[in-house]
Formats: structure tokens, sequence, C-alpha cells
């Protein structure tokens, strides 16, 4: 069933590019290949340059295994979210709207905006350090002409989907190659890199660095974006079609993330081999390795490669951070902005905070930045990946294409290696904080931000069990079918109408006589609420008590007019309790009350009486929609 507009991601690129018309050969694989390599240029982004080079120049190849280690869990969940949008044409920011109650719906926004936002600080200080390294343009400069970039984007979404995938392209190539070459000139001893790859402990330092390396290849918006790319793709409906599309993006996804993984490890070496074998372990800056890199490796070829390669890793970088910020914005709050306003949004917000770190501290001050911005992005990646996997292992809504048990297994084990490292960053960098002298006013704003983060985490993870359990319980007690011999109904004599001398009433009692006859009696009641009833009850004489007595007897000689039988009845104090009282006295058959459809708090606020009312009573409760 074709979706409407309003209910797609990206509906301005959504099933452009139709793979249902019978192709061959490498040409029917060339129809779904493209939304892995959009994805995967966020896996080699400015951010992941700054740990892995801080990563190679201070331990050298030790964490090689923690890249590896961090593409192999890239790669599980990538495929998790191409095919959470294969199957079931839901972006994870919509499924989760779907699942989740609005207040945790509105923290995973947040979170999800602040990835987003955190991404985009990368791009924009690896940009400005890029235009500086090889023009020399100071970096507050470039940091500023970051912004015209917002035109490169539109310019590139006029044209389509597929020249947009053909424009990153270019742009991975040109890195790839760029290392590559980088790699050839330094010459690394492969037996010594073979050692990186067998995991080792890790030191409170590199810890540090680690998550960071996991944060900038494991993005949380990468996931967001790549459950929506796939939906560029027309695919038929049967299942043929959709296990056709799903292996062909796992395909995808397999050489995409692959060649990102190159590109890191290439990074990682590449500091390595040429700061960390020669003694220069203190280099963690880009510029510091942009530096070294000519007198170290001989030649001015390396320093200017390592620029270009840095300059189209931002600009590719910010292509997908607009995209993956229109799908989490339209999937969470169903608000579509002009692309150009919410491309403009994105990036001063990820300005702001590079200009101030330029500005305060200085240029020394910007890897560290670069660095803080992917340890955040660890930080909410489970936010991102729980919720994923619950929806990918919901046999209801993915039939046939529920992930298997080992797949299950294998996602579960890498949410809960995410959530340990992250908790153990978490608590060494609190702890420090509460063994600081004094410092009250910060101990507590840590104190409140774990608690809601603990709150957050727990509500995310085991709701969606609870809600299937309930599920599960709710289908169970309708047991086996019914028959139905006996469908007869104790006649009604008394209906009960609830009235609020609103416009509604008229509605309200048009319900009420459709569901009898001039044989039936109608008792219309009102609960009086003014200061005066609450506490002289019955007693009470003040003007609203006379004016609703005046109202409920007008509309009671109206009825008797018609033919009907009505009698009026006020009640004093508590809504609920009176409503109860009033009708159980009476010994009506049926009472009809109004829903006034009111949503967010209101409908908590509103929404009490008639669901009190409900439960209190064993006669049937009429809700009119008024």
């Amino acid at each position: 069933m074709k979706q409407n507009n309003e209910s797609v991601s990206l509906s301005e690129v959504h099933e452009t590019v139709d793979t249902t018309t019978p192709r061959k050969g490498w040409r029917r694989i060339l129809a779904y290949l493209g939304p892995a390599y959009l994805v995967s240029v966020g896996y080699m982004d400015p951010g992941n340059w700054a740990t892995d080079l801080q990563g190679g120049a201070k331990f050298g190849y030790q964490l090689i295994w923690v890249l590896l280690m961090s593409n192999l869990m890239a790669l599980l969940l990538q495929s998790l979210s191409a095919r959470l949008g294969i199957v079931r044409r839901r972006d994870l920011a919509q499924a989760n709207r779907e699942t989740y109650p609005p207040v945790v719906n509105f923290c995973l926004y947040i979170l999800a905006e602040l990835a987003i936002a955190a991404t985009d600080l990368a791009e924009v200080v690896g940009m400005a350090i890029g235009l500086h390294l090889l023009t020399g343009l100071p970096l507050m400069w470039g940091v500023a002409i970051t912004v015209l970039d917002t035109f490169l984007f539109l310019l590139l979404q006029r044209y389509g989907i597929r020249k947009m995938e053909a424009f990153i392209l270019a742009l991975v190539a040109t890195i790839g190659v760029s290392f590559l070459i980088e790699i050839l000139l330094a010459k690394p001893d492969l037996s010594e890199v073979v050692t990186g790859f067998v995991p080792s402990m890790l030191s409170n330092e590199s810890l540090y660095i680690a998550v960071g390396i996991i944060g900038a290849t494991v993005m949380p918006h990468n996931l967001y974006l790549h459950s929506a790319l796939v939906q560029t793709r027309k695919i038929g409906s049967d299942q043929k079609s959709i296990k056709r599309a799903l292996k062909y993006n796992f395909i995808d996804s397999t050489i995409a993330l692959n060649a990102a993984f190159f590109v890191n490890a290439a990074i990682l070496v590449l500091a390595a081999t040429v700061f960390f074998k020669t003694g220069n372990t203190e280099v963690a800056r880009i510029e510091d390795a942009h530096k070294l890199l000519q007198p170290l490796l001989g030649t001015e070829l390396a320093p200017i490669l390592f620029a270009v390669a840095l300059i189209a890793a931002g600009q590719s970088s910010t292509i997908t951070g607009t995209l993956a910020g229109q799908i989490v914005m339209e999937g969470y709050l169903r608000l579509r902005l002009n692309p150009w306003l919410r491309r403009l949004i994105t990036r001063l917000i990820a300005i702001v905070p590079a200009v101030l770190v330029i500005g305060i501290y200085g240029d020394d001050k910007v890897d560290d930045l670069l660095v803080f911005s992917q340890v955040i992005l660890s930080l909410q990646l489970g936010f991102a990946v729980i919720p994923l996997i619950h929806f990918v292992s919901d046999k209801e809504t993915m039939g046939s294409f529920v992930i298997k048990p080992w797949v299950k297994v294998a996602a579960w084990t890498v949410a809960c290696i995410l959530v340990f490292l992250n908790v153990k960053l978490v608590a060494e960098e609190a702890l420090a904080v509460y063994d600081a002298q004094g410092e009250w006013g910060l101990k507590i704003l840590v104190s409140v931000l774990i608690l809601l983060f603990l709150w957050l985490f727990v509500t995310m993870t085991f709701l969606p069990f609870f809600k299937k359990k309930r599920e599960q319980q709710h289908a169970a007690m309708h047991g086996e079918w019914a028959e139905l011999d006996n469908l007869s109904v104790k006649a009604t004599k008394k209906i009960a109408i609830a009235l609020d001398f609103t416009k509604a009433d008229e509605k309200l009692i048009a319900h009420a006589l459709a569901q009898g006859n001039k044989n039936v009696s109608f008792l219309l009641l009102h609960v009086v609420e003014s200061v005066s009833a609450k506490y002289l009850g019955d007693a009470s004489d003040d003007d609203e008590t006379r004016l609703d007595k005046k109202r409920i007897d007008h509309y009671c000689a109206q009825l008797r007019a018609q033919g009907y039988q009505a009698e009026a009845v006020l009640g004093y104090k508590n809504r609920v309790t009176e409503i109860i009282r009033i009708v159980k006295d009476s010994g009506a058959d049926m009472v009809v009350m109004g829903a006034h459809r009111h949503s967010g708090w209101k409908d908590y606020l509103f929404g009490e009486t008639i669901e009190d009312v409900r439960h209190a009573l064993q006669i049937p409760v009429l809700i009119v929609n008024v």
C-alpha cells in the first residue's frame, strides 16, 4: 500500500529508484547499491581522524582490534537498520514514535539531535582544518565558510538521490586513494601491524580513545539514516522482492563499510608508523600530523593528500548529517522544514561551540573538541541501538524477516559491550567530579543527569518487553472463538447523560436519544463545582448553582415538549464520585459521556473522569467524541 507523503521517510526521494523493472547481472545489483555509501562517509569523517591519529600516535598498533571490532559492530547494526527500512518501510525515528510514549520519544529525539550536532561539529572543525592546511586560511574563517556548503547540499538534492550518491562515492574514492598512497609512502611493517588485531587490556587513557573510536565508527545518526535511505528504492511487496533487497543491501553495506574500515585503519597505521615508531607519541593534533608528514616521509605529496582527503571527508559527511537531521525531525516530531533551513540551523548549532572554543582557547584545543564530540556520540549509541534490536526482533511486525536467534544474540552482545564501555567511562568521569573539593552545584547537576539517563535507559530497554507481554496476555484472554448463540441484551429503561453545559450537550443528548425511544427515561445530570458547592454541597445557593439548575431544567422542558421522559439531577463537590453516585442511585442502565479529544497533558487531566467512571460502573458507558 502506498504511503502518503506525510508518513514516508525523505519524501522528496522516496522510492525514486525503481528496482522492480527487469534487470540482469550487475545492472540488477547496481540498482540497490548506494545507500550504504552515503552511510559509510559517517565512518570516515574528521571525528574519526582525530581519534585514529591519537590512538595510533599514542598506542601504536594496539587499538587496531578496536577498529576491527567497531567495524563488525557497524556492519551488524547497519544491516539491521536496513532490514527495518526494507521490511517495515519505516525509519528508526518513525518506529520509535509508534512504540514509545511521548515523553520517551521527546528524550530520544533530543539525544538524536545532539548526536547530529556532535557529528556536524566534527565536520565543521575538520573542514576548517583541511582548508587551513591546504590554503593557510585561519581556522575561524574556515569555520565560517562551512556555512556555504548548505547550498551545495541543495544543489545536489535537486538532481536526485542517484546523483547525490555518485558525488559521495567520488569523495569516498578520493579519501581512499589518498590514504592508499600515504600507506605506500609510509611502508609500515605488516608483521607488526598484524599484532594490533589481537585484543589487549586498555588503560584509562586508551579506553577514552577506544570509546571515541567506537563512537566515531558506530554512529547513532547513521542508524536513523540507513533505515530511511533504503526506502529510496522502490521494491515489490512480495517475499521474493524483499529477500532480494535484503541480500543486495547487505552486499552494499559490506563493501562500503569495509572501505571505511580501510580508511580508518590506514589513518591509525599511518600515525603508528610515522609518529609512534619515531617517538612522536604526543602528536594528537591533525595539524601536527600534517606538519610532520613531509619531513618524516620525505615528500611534499603526503601533506597535500592528507589535507585533500580531510576536506573530502568533511564535505561528504556534512551532506549525510543533514539528511539524518531531516529524518529525525520528521520521524519524531512530524515537523517538515525546508531543507535549506534545516541545514542552516544544524550548521549554525555546530559552528557556535567551534567558534567559542577557537575564540577562547585557541587553535590548540580544536582536536580535543573533535575527540570529545566522538565520545558524546558513543554515549548516545545505546539509545539508538537498543530500540533497533527490539524492532527487528518483533515477529508481529517483521513477519518471516524477523532476525534469527544467533543474530539476536550477537546484536544484544554488541549492545551490552557498548553500554558497558560507556557506563565505565561515565562512572570514571563522574567519580572524578565527586572526588573534587567543593563544586556542589556541578555534583548535583551530574547526579540529576545520571538519574535522568538511567530512567530513560531502563524505560527504553524494558518497555517493549512489558508492552509485548500485555499484548500477548490480551490475546490469550480471548480464548477460543465464541459461538454467537446468545445475542439478547437487557432492555434499556433509563439512560443517564452527563452534561457540562457546553456546545457539546446537544450532541450528547442526540446520541443518548438514538440509544432509546420515547418509552425510555432520560436522566440529565450535571455536577456543580463552584467554591460554594464544594463546601456546602446541595445547600449551595450561589449564582453558578442557580444558573446550572435553570439550564438543566430548560433541557428537560425541551425534551418533555418533544414527548420524551426526562428528569434532571444536580451533583455537587467531586465530579467523578457524584456521577457514579447519581447513576447508581437512579438505577440507570446506560450512561452517556463526552470526550473532548484532548492530547498530551490535557488527556491526563481531562481524561481521568471518563476512565474513573467507566471502571466504577458495571453498566454500558457510551463515550461520544465532541
